[in-house]
């Protein structure tokens, strides 16, 4: 790797991976909580709506925590099926009520089980470690385990098997995995490494890392995420994804208010 695109991405993680970050991105959602299961539930949620706009993937993401009462792990385990009508006009792009009231079933159905959603997204596996692509899989086998699951809310979940890149998935990973000393990611699971993570890859991250010859011109699919993870790896193997900040800064920044 050019020894000035080491350089360029070193200075963009530095300067992305700030607290300042928070206030622009769906990511300062999940920081209003302060209890671990509401730190998942609106983490993997909003990550899960971010398509978009920012400022209304952020606004999305309050009214759902408006319709549960400023409190989702309490409205998850203690609602009322006469509380679930609320839901009904809520919408974001192709979201819809359908898909929000089966999260919810989800949500409830895995915390009554479960002290965390961690557990969903286990390395260890009846004492067997498997690879954070096994674990996407197996998250989504867990998530869908359900008759009663809606097919259309199958489109909002991606996996490794369906050969998607899982941008929303890693990078509700990343936030929930990398110990991160800036305060931005949460670091609150131990069971997945942040070695073991694989760089969120959307069209934005594609374009920059191919510009920068980090990694081959190609689709935006799980194989390319992985081949950009092996990439950002030689530069650091114990937290390549590190750089996810550095890539998705250079492709939005002249949008931002940071130049």
């Amino acid at each position: 790797m050019e020894a000035h695109v080491i350089k360029l991405l070193d200075e963009k993680f530095h300067f992305f991976n700030h607290t300042r970050f928070i206030e622009h991105d769906p990511i300062q959602i999940p920081h209003l909580f302060t209890k671990k299961q509401d730190i998942e539930i609106m983490g993997f949620w909003v990550a899960v709506l971010a398509w978009g706009q920012r400022k209304t993937i952020i606004s999305k993401a309050h009214e759902l925590i408006d319709l549960m009462d400023g409190s989702p792990l309490q409205f998850i385990l203690q609602h009322q099926d006469s509380d679930l009508k609320r839901f009904e006009l809520f919408k974001h792009r192709t979201f819809n009520a359908t898909d929000a009231l089966y999260f919810i079933s989800f949500f409830k159905r895995h915390y009554q089980a479960n002290e965390s959603l961690e557990a969903a997204f286990s390395t260890q596996y009846q004492d067997e470690e498997i690879t954070v692509e096994q674990s996407i899989n197996r998250f989504y086998a867990h998530f869908f385990n359900d008759e009663f699951a809606p097919q259309r809310t199958q489109k909002h979940i991606a996996s490794p098997a369906k050969n998607s890149a899982c941008k929303r998935i890693n990078m509700f990973l990343r936030w929930m995995v990398r110990q991160d000393e800036a305060g931005v990611d949460f670091g609150i699971w131990n069971k997945i490494k942040p070695h073991q993570l694989v760089c969120p890859l959307d069209v934005h991250a594609l374009r920059t890392a191919e510009s920068l010859q980090l990694i081959q011109p190609g689709p935006t699919n799980w194989k390319k995420a992985v081949e950009l993870t092996d990439t950002l790896r030689a530069l650091d193997p114990n937290d390549p994804v590190k750089y996810d900040f550095a890539l998705y800064g250079m492709g939005i920044e002249e949008k931002t208010i940071w130049k």
